[in-house]
């Protein structure tokens, strides 16, 4: 299959996946709104927060790769989808069937996450990573553990 015609093929894959990240973001907002709308007791009251909490952080990782895939599609119209942001070389086929809104080939994926500057990784908290050199203690509070 022709690079042109693989390309094609992706597009209408992101879009299809744009589509319905778009419909699941839409139906957890008015998930969590039902649920504000709702009274019950205090535990009933404690599993909702806990719901709307994986909700929200479901709906954040949802909304990173509406953005990534919004990202490729207007790639795809600049006509610069599937060239490497970091060396300009094409990005190999394989890695695009893969992850279709990759901006990175391998190479330059893997150096942008030994520096810390790969694309989603402003997202992670380093200040709360440890390196185990710290005389700080440590308490069973400090841990959570999902139990479900």
């Amino acid at each position: 299959m022709a690079r042109k015609d693989a390309v094609t093929e992706m597009r209408d894959i992101l879009m299809v996946r744009r589509d319905a990240l778009r419909k699941a973001l839409a139906g957890d907002l008015s998930t969590l709104k039902e649920l504000r709308e709702q009274s019950g007791d205090v535990i009933d009251q404690a599993l909702d927060s806990a719901q709307n909490e994986l909700n929200s952080q479901l709906a954040e990782v949802e909304s990173r790769e509406l953005a990534c895939i919004e990202n490729a599609l207007e790639r795809m119209r600049g006509g610069q989808y599937g060239v490497c942001e970091g060396c300009t070389n094409k990005i190999p086929f394989a890695r695009l069937s893969a992850l279709p809104y990759a901006t990175l080939c391998i190479e330059c994926q893997r150096e942008a996450e030994r520096d810390g500057t790969a694309p989603g990784m402003e997202f992670m908290d380093w200040g709360r990573v440890s390196d185990g050199g710290s005389d700080a203690d440590v308490s069973i509070n400090d841990i959570e553990i999902d139990v479900s």
